[in-house]
């Protein structure tokens, strides 16, 4: 059996992947900050392991993965946080802070991840961006450089691991109705704007993200490797659509 490691697992997207991870046959390291709700969604999964742990924190990393056991097969890094407001007034804690979390702490997962699947004969690495990573977005300016800087680290990892056979992807959630994003949906008009504003015609669905990462994860995605694929129902090549020339 497989082994997938995902990190800000206990809710929204990286709940959404552990489920159908699980489905998949793979057993999955639930790795977050809360103890009590690590243990509640490993313990709704056929093969869960509840791991606390702060992704800022390499020692507390380090502790998580040796208690997962083996090197996993499949990590998802996928722990992140939001602070908004303008640039020009944004606190500078608040920008550290979603640096610490977004990008560091991709790093640091990935890189205590990557020594054990070196050891093992090669991994999968996949890290969450956001279509905010490739444009970005008002009043969102420290999760756009942090998504914008997960997309560079993980072409690096892909450069620098892939001689250990390990691979490195990216995904860029684009609207989805899930994790972060749910209560901002929660207001019909801004529901209505952004679904209709999709060449798809609705918002995504986690479900949406995490077929993406199990396709990722998946022999079937062997010779893909420093990637980052958005899952956005093409709305960031819409902008000649929300302007036409008529």
């Amino acid at each position: 059996m497989k082994t997938m490691l995902i990190t800000g697992a206990a809710h929204g997207l990286g709940a959404a992947i552990a489920r159908a991870a699980d489905s998949d046959g793979y057993r999955v390291g639930v790795l977050d900050l809360v103890a009590e709700e690590c243990e509640a969604l490993a313990g709704s999964l056929s093969a869960g392991v509840p791991l606390c742990a702060d992704v800022r924190d390499p020692h507390s990393v380090e502790a998580a993965l040796d208690a997962l056991g083996d090197a996993p097969d499949v990590l998802v890094n996928n722990a992140g946080i939001l602070r908004t407001g303008p640039l020009i007034d944004h606190a500078v804690e608040d920008f550290a802070l979603v640096m610490q979390v977004n990008l560091n702490g991709v790093f640091v997962v990935a890189q205590s991840a990557a020594r054990r699947m070196r050891d093992a004969g090669g991994g999968v690495i996949i890290n969450m961006s956001s279509i905010n990573g490739i444009h970005p977005s008002p009043n969102c300016g420290a999760y756009v450089a942090a998504k914008a800087g997960v997309i560079g680290l993980t072409q690096q990892m892909s450069i620098e691991w892939g001689e250990y056979g390990i691979r490195a992807n990216a995904v860029a959630p684009g609207f989805i109705d899930a994790g972060m994003s749910a209560p901002f949906y929660e207001n019909e008009s801004v529901r209505n704007n952004r679904g209709n504003a999709v060449p798809l015609g609705r918002l995504g669905v986690a479900e949406d993200v995490a077929q993406c990462v199990l396709f990722l994860a998946s022999d079937a995605a062997a010779y893909v490797s420093g990637q980052t694929i958005a899952v956005d129902g093409g709305v960031i090549n819409s902008v000649l659509r929300q302007l036409p020339r008529e």
